[in-house]
């Protein structure tokens, strides 16, 4: 379907003719004209969908009426909350860009940094607010922010939201805005939790179901690396020396995983910077901004802070760490191979893991491909990890017996 037969004004269709699209994706097509006619919706899209402009561009139309009522009385009439900064940033300038042609105004606050120039932005007076929960909060508490003339509320990535914890700030947020409003839902799994929510706070919504949970990108090739643990470094490096060229996003589970592995690849002469929760906000964006402009060619990220981001030209996603709830992984390789680009995701998969992989396989309705020709090929029947040296003890140095501790004299 084509935007323009979404009905969509005239400054909206000329910032996405800019942006040189024509053809509406799947959720845009269905969740567009819903928004449109104020209907509460409940939409299940994966990232990379085009859900964003699927609620930035109604939303933009819904506000256009009242854009100019007196620039300095602008209120906040549009909100949308984001689990991560990274997202929240992303949805922001997406707004901006789809709404060049318009004086509606839209800001994003989220924690991790300065609060005074959140405020000062705030008081100037905003038509569309994105936000992290606690930031939101925090503003509120503070009194900088009135959230009475909220007529559309969106809840974005609604699953990561409620994995990190957020059900009662999210469900704070509802209940500060005015019982009637327009309230759309986001979420990339349906987990029961996401569904008591949307029942509790959306209104005879609509349903959307945009990509189905278990499909995978179809430009994306999959290949799966049987390897021990102790490994997988080695075989990250023999990849890459070999094999992997271009782009490429690798996914660990850990801060502490990620730490080494940035060493061993800078150690190594790669260019590479990583993103996770320990890290600044400056410093997420930065490597972000670097991986983005091609300064560096490796970017290494835990699940939560990757969740959202867009990144163009990605040729390959590594999957180091076997993600242990597989949508995850559907997340994950998603993020090469999209517009109409063809990508390469790799999965390092130890002993320990295979049964994350046998999941994988069952959801996506496929066989991995196993890759046989590498140096550290795993033993396909081994059931879990022995790195222990044959003929040595499997005690470390220097352990004393439980005999040799009891009859120790002690001083005290």
């Amino acid at each position: 379907m084509q935007f323009k037969d979404l009905q969509l004004i005239k400054p909206l269709l000329k910032a996405i003719a800019a942006k040189n699209y024509d053809a509406a994706t799947p959720v845009q097509a269905q969740t567009i004209p819903l928004v449109l006619d104020k209907k509460d919706v409940i939409a299940s899209a994966q990232t990379g969908t085009g859900k964003t402009a699927a609620f930035a561009l109604p939303i933009l139309q819904l506000l256009f009426d009242k854009q100019d009522s007196g620039k300095k009385g602008k209120k906040v009439r549009a909100l949308v909350i984001s689990p991560t900064r990274e997202l929240a940033l992303q949805i922001e300038e997406s707004f901006k860009s789809y709404g060049k042609y318009t004086n509606l105004r839209a800001t994003v606050v989220y924690g991790g940094t300065s609060i005074e120039p959140q405020k000062d932005v705030l008081k100037k007076g905003v038509d569309i607010l994105v936000a992290t929960p606690g930031r939101l909060l925090d503003l509120h508490k503070q009194d900088c922010l009135n959230l009475d003339y909220i007529e559309t509320l969106v809840l974005d990535e609604a699953d990561l939201m409620l994995d990190m914890g957020f059900i009662d700030d999210v469900r704070k947020i509802e209940r500060l805005c005015p019982k009637e409003k327009q309230v759309l839902l986001f979420s990339a799994t349906m987990p029961e939790k996401v569904a008591q929510l949307a029942t509790t706070i959306l209104k005879d919504p609509e349903t959307v179901n945009a990509t189905p949970s278990s499909s995978t990108a179809k430009n994306v090739q999959q290949l799966l690396y049987y390897v021990g643990k102790q490994h997988k470094m080695e075989l990250c490096l023999h990849l890459l020396r070999n094999t992997i060229k271009g782009n490429i996003l690798i996914f660990r589970r850990t801060k502490m995983g990620i730490s080494k592995l940035e060493k061993m690849l800078k150690g190594n002469g790669y260019s590479a910077d990583s993103i996770h929760g320990d890290k600044t906000q400056n410093d997420r964006e930065k490597a972000l901004e670097k991986f983005k402009n091609g300064d560096i060619n490796i970017l290494i990220a835990t699940d939560v802070a990757a969740r959202g981001i867009d990144i163009n030209n990605l040729d390959a996603v590594i999957n180091f760490d076997i993600p242990n709830i597989s949508e995850t992984y559907i997340h994950r390789i998603g993020r090469t191979g999209r517009a109409g680009n063809s990508g390469i995701a790799y999965s390092f998969c130890s002993a320990d893991e295979k049964p994350y992989i046998a999941d994988i396989q069952k959801l996506i309705n496929t066989t991995i491909p196993i890759m046989e020709e590498h140096p550290y090929l795993l033993d396909p029947k081994a059931k879990k990890e022995v790195h222990r040296t044959p003929g040595k003890s499997k005690h470390r140095p220097g352990r004393k017996s439980a005999a040799s501790k009891k009859n120790k004299k002690r001083w005290y």
